[in-house]
């Protein structure tokens, strides 16, 4: 057995853990180690050859292995390995065991601290339950964008995509521009769950038809897709009698949402948040298991790269100061609760003596609203207030709380509400 010794391991190489490493060597961790279980780094930004990545963090619009590739390149410079086509398998948590194996066997890996960047993965058509028969010509939205981008593979001529997803909307567009027609983009939801820049971008601007609060109640063909029954939905998401309409297709694109990949978190005793998926952690990044981090998509499925970066370097420079023997135990500990319209929050815990300048918090509201009022409290004490013209499910929320608001709280927990202003007559 291949058994090594390091101060940071990072568990995948995609944008998270890219980020993470690059953070944790310059915090000062002698080695860092990059495990990752393809033939390269980059994760799902070498497949997204589409602009819009690094607005925020660059400060320039660029493609997606365009941005992986500066921190590709970043993570060279600072001399951190990569064990690529290396599959982990098990961590002993308490331990910081990492159990893997690649062509060479099995890989025993001790860390100072580990980091967990495994991205996540999409929602099945077994997931949603669809009916129908099991024909060819049904994909989720990353294969067919995989095939599309990496294997110079056209999925279909005549597609209806089901979920208005980024990553949906997205191949809508480039399925369009490859000489496919897309029919039809299906939500359940009564509002996007993607971006509604993308929904200009990718649908209006190609006159792809949105049918929102409708699904698909059947797909029809044995070898091969013919075409699907489309309805449309109450209330409570169910099929309204009399509504069906047929679309003729010979492809069916699922992005129906993305699920947190944390079956090898599951097997280091993290805990998991149930609305998340994800594990539990606070301002730093560290999970119930003292010395391990998790960041990016991994904790909760983000929107924009750039704000994967920006949490995982948080987490890369926390784990080497683990490492250090900075060990950031103990202390108190505020819990962070989602009030009024709010699904989740993360972090779902902040260390007041812990906070060096500022906690970011990133949230989901429950339904779209216009004219809010987004308020951070602890007890009597407002730590964040401000207005807000529209929210919406299917973009994330971000709210800065400075570390002088923080100090001197002891006790309590820290309850963000969204709440619509009334109007006055």
């Amino acid at each position: 057995m291949n058994e090594r010794y390091v101060d940071v391991a990072v568990i995948g190489a995609g944008p998270a853990g890219l980020a993470a490493a690059a953070a944790a060597k310059k915090e000062g961790a002698e080695k860092v180690v990059l495990i990752e279980r393809d033939f390269r780094p980059g994760g799902i930004l070498e497949q997204c050859i589409h602009t819009g990545f690094g607005l925020k963090y660059f400060g320039e619009e660029l493609a997606g292995p365009e941005y992986a590739e500066r921190f590709i390149k970043v993570c060279d410079e600072l001399g951190i390995e990569m064990m690529l086509n290396t599959m982990v398998l098990s961590i002993d948590g308490p331990n910081h065991l990492i159990h893997a194996a690649n062509k060479s066997g099995a890989v025993l890996v001790e860390a100072g601290a580990i980091i967990l960047s495994m991205g996540c993965r999409e929602r099945t058509r077994a997931q949603i339950v669809i009916p129908g028969s099991r024909p060819a010509g049904v994909y989720t939205a990353g294969t067919a964008q995989r095939f599309c981008n990496v294997q110079n593979h056209i999925v279909g001529n005549e597609i209806v995509i089901v979920g208005s997803g980024d990553i949906g909307m997205i191949m809508a567009r480039r399925m369009t521009l490859e000489g496919a027609k897309v029919k039809a983009v299906i939500e359940v939801m009564p509002y996007l769950a993607g971006l509604t820049r993308n929904r200009v971008q990718c649908l209006d601007d190609f006159g792809i038809p949105l049918y929102l609060s409708h699904t698909i109640v059947d797909i029809d063909g044995k070898r091969r897709v013919k075409g699907v029954t489309v309805a449309k939905v109450d209330e409570k998401k169910q099929p309204v009698p009399g509504t069906e309409f047929k679309i003729d297709c010979d492809t069916v694109l699922l992005s129906v949402g993305l699920i947190p990949e944390n079956e090898v978190s599951k097997t280091a005793g993290v805990a998991l948040d149930r609305v998340t998926n994800g594990p539990v952690v606070d301002n730093t990044m560290m999970t119930n298991i003292p010395g391990i981090f998790a960041c990016g998509n991994v904790v909760h499925v983000n929107d924009l790269v750039d704000n994967v970066s920006t949490e995982s370097e948080l987490a890369g420079t926390y784990a080497a100061r683990y490492a250090a023997g900075q060990s950031g135990e103990g202390g108190t500990v505020i819990p962070v609760k989602p009030g009024n319209l709010v699904r989740y929050m993360v972090p779902q815990s902040v260390k007041p003596d812990k906070t060096e300048k500022e906690v970011k918090m990133y949230f989901r509201v429950l339904a779209p609203t216009k004219q809010v009022t987004i308020e951070a409290s602890c007890g009597d004490k407002v730590l964040y207030k401000a207005r807000k013209a529209f929210v919406n499910p299917g973009e994330i929320e971000q709210i800065r709380i400075p570390a002088e608001k923080l100090s001197g709280l002891t006790q309590g927990e820290i309850i963000v509400n969204v709440t619509k202003e009334e109007v006055k007559a």
